[in-house]
């Protein structure tokens, strides 16, 4: 990884990017990998184009980068935890998102523990566990459908309050978010 000295997704001559980024969203970190499988075999990313949909199953959905290892990763039928982040999780969300240096990798940012989806961040008290239905490309993304199996929900003003992302920055809830 490359860290720039400018922001790697310039929005001045992307009206669609700028209106996507003033809808705002909790911020998720999206991973996958085997129980006990090295640095490698492990992939996440931040993402906050995501929905749940009620249902039988309920499914989340994400708009995920086609560039990014957890797409190359994905597959239908893999395993994938779905975790909402925490204002403290600040720094982690930078390195899962590839704007601040991780030495050693992302995964060495915070403490996971291993699930039948993937790594699990262990202080993320909100989660779920998903089983990926289909991958489109969509516009410059991937959209990933995952079928969820499991579901964990915590406290949310634990940690800070959750990790929101507007207009390429984070916010906490009751704060200016321009």
């Amino acid at each position: 990884m490359t860290i720039h000295s400018s922001h790697p997704f310039p929005t001045e001559d992307d009206p669609v990017r700028r209106l996507r980024g003033r809808l705002g969203g909790q911020v998720s970190l999206w991973t996958t990998g085997s129980p006990g499988g090295s640095a490698s075999d492990r992939a996440g990313l931040t993402v906050s184009s995501l929905m749940v949909a009620g249902g039988e199953p309920a499914r989340a959905i994400g708009l995920v980068d086609p560039d990014s290892d957890l797409a190359e990763r994905l597959a239908v039928g893999s395993p994938v935890v779905v975790q909402l982040l925490a204002w403290r999780h600040r720094m982690l969300a930078e390195a899962f998102a590839g704007v601040a240096p991780a030495p050693g990798g992302p995964f060495t940012t915070g403490d996971f523990a291993d699930t039948p989806w993937g790594p699990r961040l262990v202080d993320a008290g909100t989660w779920l566990g998903a089983r990926v239905e289909s991958i489109e490309q969509r516009g410059w993304s991937v959209l990933v459908t995952a079928a969820v199996e499991e579901v964990s929900i915590d406290d949310d003003e634990a940690g800070g309050g959750p990790l929101l992302h507007r207009r390429g920055r984070y916010h906490r809830l009751g704060t200016d978010h321009g």
